[in-house]
């Protein structure tokens, strides 16, 4: 039998009866070029490991670590390595639990017990030890049922739950130096393709830190984030006290009848949060209050429950959108693409929002700007405001931490608000729903309730949005005066609900198929929620925003 395989304009037909032909042979052979960085190969949607055999004809493209599927499939084999060297160091009754990202690091932390110095170091040899040994992994089909026996005889009870709910019968199971796994995806054909990496302690836990997207070849300087981590402690702590931790949790609550209530206690603390965080704005006597964060956080709806608060407090806010100080879109210098950048600070009027705060907070009067998003220019005509004493503006838009914004204006007059989905729910101990994948989420159903775009459309443009962020916004979080986390633990139930069908209609010959299957595989270990219990979600929650029904607008 003959294959023929392209890859970057180069062919090759195979005789495959003759020798099979899999993956990484095509990559030497068409773009040795790639020998030594690729992770594995986009084929029609699709993301094929490298050690997958070619059976028919097919046209490949290198997946690098450059790609995002690249370094996921990169983190998945990682985390092999480090759960191996777990048991090799601690033993099989050791438990890890991976948490959430730090920059370009996964926190984690031992179960049961904290982390200490000398035993993260002894993890990290054993670690370099696995990745000098070169093991290989191999993938075995497992029944359903085989491989909830094998994980809750060997203490992963929280997987084993999980795997009851998929809806199919068969996991591809990866198994390397005596130890089985299921990661959920892609994974590398042998522990010595990772060897960039570092393991730090960092009290409780550790944080296994990775490379950065421009050098490959090196782990990332690790660099702290105290505020950051502190929302995710907070979050946990919530989740500790609502006895949900893994998406098994969640399903129990789902079936069992008890989502509403779990939806009233998440709304209570979303509540509990936003009123310290007036009190605080109060107590540092801020006449302006900058809400900034990445996309999908729910920043217009946390704004306005803030101005409640506020008011509660005996204020008057007064709220103000960034996106109305655009710059008009035919005068924006045009990136390689040929679209303006608009997520970057230079598409807005920077310094004539200066002015307007200037003189707002002298007690000036301010001409204010509104942005037509249909014709995507300034409206002619412009606003007068003015504060009155002691009145407070909030400023909502995705560069509010940006100090080019704050230029000239009296720092003790100012609080800064970073609000970002920050997901602490995992699909089992080792494998975290990554706070992107939900955000993402979130934008593919509000784009779609409310702007007429179609899934894939949003997909196409995630990246884009991902580089800005990188570059525009998370550079600046630690900055906040105070910290917001807008995920709410109930919400994937819900939005399933919305995406999980748009999702399945996208095509395998879409360019943005693998991302789709991703998030579809994130749903379908969740039970999506009754119609009725949708009624529970209050008319000012920030799920609002997205899944329609929010009083505010």
């Amino acid at each position: 039998m003959f294959v023929n395989v392209s890859m970057l304009g180069k062919e090759k037909t195979y005789d495959t009866a003759a020798q099979p032909v899999t993956v990484l042979n095509a990559v030497e052979d068409l773009t040795p070029e790639y020998k030594n960085t690729a992770l594995g190969c986009f084929c029609g949607g699709r993301a094929l490991e490298l050690n997958q055999v070619l059976g028919e004809d097919c046209a490949l493209h290198p997946i690098t670590f450059r790609n995002e599927e690249g370094r996921r499939i990169y983190e998945r084999t990682l985390r092999f390595v480090l759960l191996l060297a777990v048991k090799r160091v601690l033993g099989d009754g050791c438990r890890v639990r991976i948490e959430h990202s730090i920059g370009y690091g996964v926190y984690m932390r031992f179960l049961g017990r904290d982390a200490d110095e000398k035993t993260v170091a002894a993890v990290e040899r054993e670690m370099r030890e696995i990745v000098k040994e070169n093991l290989p992994f191999t993938q075995e089909k497992w029944s359903r049922d085989e491989a909830i026996r094998h994980f809750a005889m060997h203490g992963m009870t929280e997987k084993a739950h999980l795997l009851a709910f998929r809806p199919y019968d068969y996991f591809h199971i990866y198994r390397c130096g005596g130890m089985a796994e299921y990661f959920y995806g892609a994974m590398l054909p042998s522990t010595g393709y990772v060897s960039a990496f570092r393991l730090l302690y960092h009290e409780p836990g550790m944080v296994l830190q990775m490379p950065s997207p421009v050098n490959p070849g090196l782990p990332a300087p690790f660099e702290e984030r105290k505020k950051h981590l502190a929302v995710f402690a907070q979050s946990n702590r919530w989740l500790d006290i609502l006895d949900c931790k893994n998406a098994a949790d969640l399903n129990d609550m789902t079936v069992g009848g008890k989502l509403r209530e779990f939806i009233r206690i998440n709304e209570a603390l979303h509540d509990k949060s936003i009123a310290e965080i007036a009190d605080g704005i109060e107590k540092k006597g801020a006449r302006a209050v900058f809400v900034a964060g990445p996309s999908s956080s729910g920043k217009t709806t946390f704004s306005n429950r803030l101005c409640i608060h506020l008011r509660v407090l005996g204020k008057k806010p007064v709220l103000i959108s960034l996106d109305d100080f655009y710059r008009d879109q035919h005068t924006l210098p045009l990136e390689a693409d040929g679209k303006p950048d608009l997520e970057a600070l230079t598409a807005l009027d920077v310094d004539y929002f200066r002015l307007c705060m200037q003189k707002l907070l002298s007690g000036e009067e301010a001409q204010m700007p509104a942005f037509d998003f249909t014709t995507k220019c300034r409206k002619p005509v412009l606003k007068p405001l003015q504060l009155a004493e002691g009145q407070i503006v909030v400023i909502e838009g995705i560069h509010g931490l940006n100090p080019q914004m704050h230029e000239g204006l009296d720092p003790e007059r100012i609080a800064k608000v970073y609000i970002s989905e920050l997901t602490c729910l995992n699909l089992d101990n080792h494998n975290r729903i990554r706070t992107t994948d939900a955000r993402l989420l979130r934008r593919i159903v509000r784009d779609h309730q409310f702007r007429a775009t179609l899934p894939e459309d949003t997909l196409k443009m995630w990246n884009s949005v991902r580089r800005g962020e990188e570059k525009w916004i998370f550079p600046y979080q630690e900055k906040a005066d105070f910290m917001f986390n807008s995920a709410l633990h109930y919400e994937l139930p819900v939005l399933k609900k919305y995406a999980y069908d748009l999702l399945m209609q996208i095509p395998p010959e879409n360019e943005c198929y693998l991302a789709a299957r991703r998030l579809i595989k994130i749903l379908h270990y969740l039970v999506p929620a009754a119609d009725e219990v949708l009624q529970e979600i209050p008319p000012l929650s920030l799920l609002r925003e997205f899944i329609g029904g929010c009083t505010f607008y």
